[in-house]
């Protein structure tokens, strides 16, 4: 091998780690608007062993002013659940707000045996999963019990911390359900339901706070 073969893997390799999980480095947070200060109140928090909780915005609530988009709150939101895997983004459209998408699990989602029946994969911002066989699980309950959600840190602190998440931690996450409108036009919305699936089903979180249990 050449010495210049050689140099230009070994600059891949050191490329490749420092956007890998494993690395210590941590994308930085979508900038507040010029003028505006970072404000993420916590919403009502879920029991544990529960369904995610939804919760409504409260009256006067403003929308959150960052420089790639405003984030307009739809909904609170607090989960904790199982990570059953976890994508990072840098180059996509949406990674400047969103450089994390997590699959989280909650209910039977959450147990051993179930996930040991399914191959669970993540990509171009969706979660997927297939069977062999029977389901370990009613499709639909798999479908209530899980989704794909696009992390949008509010601050450096939410940031590292997600940075630490790895796949089967068990995390707690409190924030809110928005839709990003971005200074184009484009509109980036949350699901605001753990019924649906497919296109417009992830969950858009705003982070205020995540919490490995």
């Amino acid at each position: 091998m050449s010495r210049r073969l050689l140099v230009a893997l070994l600059l891949l390799c050191a490329i490749g780690w420092w956007y890998s999980p494993v690395s210590p480095r941590v994308p930085a947070i979508a900038a507040p608007a010029q003028g505006y200060a970072v404000d993420c109140p916590l919403p009502p928090e879920v029991r544990p062993g529960e369904a995610p909780r939804q919760s409504a915005v409260p009256d006067g609530m403003p929308p959150v002013r960052l420089q790639p988009a405003q984030l307009v709150p739809l909904a609170g939101f607090s989960v904790e659940a199982r990570v059953l895997g976890r994508e990072d983004y840098h180059a996509d459209r949406g990674a400047t707000l969103s450089p994390t998408d997590l699959a989280l699990g909650w209910g039977r989602m959450r147990d051993d045996a179930v996930l040991a029946r399914l191959d669970i994969g993540q990509g171009a911002r969706f979660y997927h999963y297939r069977w062999q066989g029977e389901p370990p699980l009613p499709p639909a309950e798999i479908v209530r019990s899980s989704a794909n959600m696009h992390m949008i840190p509010a601050t450096a602190e939410v940031a590292a911390e997600l940075r630490r998440v790895r796949r089967d931690d068990t995390v707690r996450i409190d924030g809110w359900l928005v839709e990003a409108e971005g200074a184009d036009g484009s509109r980036w919305r949350s699901s605001l339901t753990r019924e649906d699936q497919g296109n417009g089903a992830c969950e858009l979180v705003y982070v205020c706070a995540i919490t490995r249990l």
